[in-house]
């Protein structure tokens, strides 16, 4: 591996870019369109003189929480839920219908990804965020009302297929930071993600069935004691809203202009790392093998995150008699909680640093691996009890999650700058599509395994709860195979010529 390539991938572009700012923002003025918000956000961005974008990526934030509460916010209530609705013959095969329904939603995603992705490519990223809001806003609500299980899943599968907002706002978040604070930008997406795949839950966990836990506040006769499971849904229905409505304020950065060889000419005029980072990759994707291969980790690492927050999930509520832990959707919620606010504070404050020394591509095996090891830890905790058990499962859940965020901001980042500008949403929508068929497998895989091994609690050769995590710790093993060559395509050298 030569030192340019390392430099490539490794490492995001070096500091030294920002003492050339000066000259790239007089040659690169020469290419700003009039009426184009594209260019306006150009000229935004080199006004603000190497600050942060703090306006665009608080917006980011919130868009991306709003959008990913609705994904696990079911998780601490899911296995109740399906109980209720009485579809399940016996106890054991709740975690098949469970996965199901889970999975609904991602297999929604995975139709509609690259229709979202190629319309925020050519309408422009502002009215696909806005209309994915307003699909949270309404079937969240949906959601909740359910008194079917196959509207419960017809609302997941109809919320996955409209909230098309992962791809875009991804790209949103680069192009509204200098090249300097790209990784900052997806960091703020990964975090906000994250934390809404975590807080989520804790939504979940609080607040349904609030007539059983809140009897002061909640009556059995009131709506919500008739639809237990509304109130969570409906309070991220409302936070949705309210960035629906600030949406009204959300700057477009589309270029509306087709890149012409002037242009390009003029990219290869700025300094040699910022000019192969701001450089028009190959037309197209399908020939983009550093991008190709990038996706492909990407997928498996999705695929472990979402089999391990539905199995952690349903693990942690089971009875131990079945190797769970015999928590209560409280108490789920609060370990996941803790796990969400320990990832706000590691993106704000920590992971630039990671980035900054070790690169998105080291600090994503180093973080593969380390994760490993936590899995290993999870099914002897079912030895524990009290304190001892509570410092163990706060401990290792918070460490995956850090972990976990680390893969997949390195994974974006890398992704997010092998592609131009103009194909960023399609690349984005294809990779969410991809990624999104992975995540649907994941938790009706998930539900299967988990049912299966509450049957074989008593086996010799990895019993019950061992080898859910087994499982996990082989996909997670495959993704760490991935980032390495052959599966790995480095960026040829003379792209940065």
């Amino acid at each position: 591996m030569s030192s340019v390539e390392e430099a490539l991938l490794l490492k995001p572009p070096p500091s030294t870019v920002v003492c050339h700012r000066a000259a790239a923002e007089a040659v690169a003025a020469a290419c700003h369109h009039d009426g184009c918000p594209g260019c306006a956000m150009d000229r935004r961005k080199e006004s603000l003189g190497g600050r942060i974008p703090i306006r665009e990526l608080s917006f980011v934030s919130a868009t991306t929480l709003a959008a990913s509460l609705p994904i696990t916010c079911l998780f601490p209530f899911m296995y109740f839920m399906v109980r209720d609705f009485n579809v399940a013959k016996n106890e054991e095969d709740i975690g098949s219908y469970a996965g199901f329904l889970a999975a609904s939603y991602m297999i929604g995603r995975a139709t509609t990804s690259i229709f979202w992705g190629i319309a925020a490519d050519r309408l422009g990223r502002k009215p696909v965020i806005a209309f994915s809001m307003l699909s949270v806003v309404l079937l969240q609500t949906l959601f909740g009302l359910s008194t079917k299980y196959w509207m419960a899943v017809a609302a997941r599968l109809l919320l996955g297929s409209l909230n098309g907002i992962l791809g875009p706002i991804k790209a949103y978040a680069i192009e509204v930071c200098q090249t300097e604070h790209q990784a900052l930008g997806l960091s703020v997406v990964n975090t906000a993600w994250g934390v809404g795949l975590v807080i989520g839950p804790g939504l979940g966990g609080y607040l349904a069935q609030p007539a059983e836990k809140y009897q002061r506040a909640f009556s059995k006769e009131s709506i919500f004691g008739r639809f237990p499971y509304l109130l969570p849904c409906l309070v991220v229905s409302l936070f949705a809203a309210i960035v629906l409505l600030s949406c009204i304020w959300l700057p477009e950065t589309i270029h509306k202009h087709k890149i012409t060889e002037k242009d390009i000419k003029i990219v290869k005029a700025l300094p040699s790392q910022q000019a192969h980072w701001d450089l028009p990759r190959k037309k197209s994707l399908l020939q983009n093998w550093p991008w190709m291969s990038t996706m492909a980790s990407y997928c498996l690492f999705g695929l472990h995150e979402t089999a391990y927050s539905e199995i952690l999930s349903l693990w942690a509520v089971s009875d131990r008699k079945y190797g769970g832990l015999s928590f209560s959707s409280g108490d789920i919620g609060e370990v996941l909680a803790v796990a969400g606010a320990s990832l706000l504070v590691y993106q704000l404050i920590i992971y630039h640093w990671v980035n900054k020394f070790l690169g998105p591509l080291i600090s994503s095996r180093i973080a593969s691996a380390l994760s490993i090891l936590v899995l290993a830890t999870f099914p002897f905790m079912t030895y524990l009890s009290g304190s001892k058990l509570s410092f163990a499962l706060y401990a290792a859940t918070m460490t995956r999650s850090v972990l976990g965020i680390t893969i997949s901001t390195a994974m974006c980042l890398i992704q997010n700058n092998a592609v131009r500008q103009d194909q960023r949403g399609t690349a984005n929508g294809i990779s969410t599509t991809a990624m999104s068929f992975f995540k649907a497998v994941a938790p009706l895989g998930a539900g299967v395994l988990f049912s299966w091994a509450q049957k074989r609690q008593n086996a010799t050769f990895f019993p019950g709860d061992q080898v859910v995590f087994l499982m996990l710790i082989l996909v997670q093993l495959a993704g760490l195979t991935s980032t390495f060559e052959p599966f790995l395509v480095m960026p040829a050298a003379e792209e940065c010529r």
